[in-house]
């Protein structure tokens, strides 16, 4: 059995505004149907959060500093 690749840091909320988990970056959809997607989508996914999470979640931080 091969293990499928995933950013879940065991940190799940919702964000409200943006729609992504907090602790990952992922939206609803995407953690729903996270172990029926191919790896090659998921790696594809994971390479995004980074960038997702700074722009939904760094933004507001940044024009304050």
């Amino acid at each position: 059995m091969t293990r499928v690749s995933s950013p879940c840091i065991k940190v799940c909320l919702l964000d409200p505004e943006t729609g992504l988990c907090e602790g990952c970056g992922r939206t609803r959809e995407e953690i729903a149907r996270w172990f029926r997607i191919p790896e090659e989508e998921r790696l594809r996914i994971m390479a995004e959060l980074p960038e997702r999470m700074r722009r939904a979640f760094c933004a507001g931080t940044q024009e304050n500093a």
